[in-house]
């Protein structure tokens, strides 16, 4: 959200990442459940205006999921090594 309380923009990034299918189980903080299904690592920081990624959508394989959590992995310098999306 922005200062006016209006969604940001939506990122679109296109190119290749590291994706794993995994299967996990992750109670939220408000005591619902969800699949975590598959981690798509990306080289450096795919949205460099967003300080977090807090969700959204990603077609892998031509299957639209769910943004669950993103981390932006940081270098002692401050720079983004890569960005780690975990889908569900």
């Amino acid at each position: 959200m922005n200062e006016y309380g209006e969604p940001l923009k939506a990122i679109e990034y296109s190119g290749k990442c590291n994706y794993q299918d995994k299967a996990r189980t992750v109670l939220t903080a408000e005591k619902k459940l969800i699949q975590i299904t598959g981690t798509a690592l990306f080289p450096g920081d795919i949205c460099p205006d967003l300080p977090v990624i807090s969700g959204g959508s990603a077609t892998i394989f031509g299957v639209k999921r769910r943004i669950e959590q993103g981390t932006k992995a940081r270098n002692p310098d401050g720079s983004v090594n890569y960005t780690e999306v975990m889908l569900a």
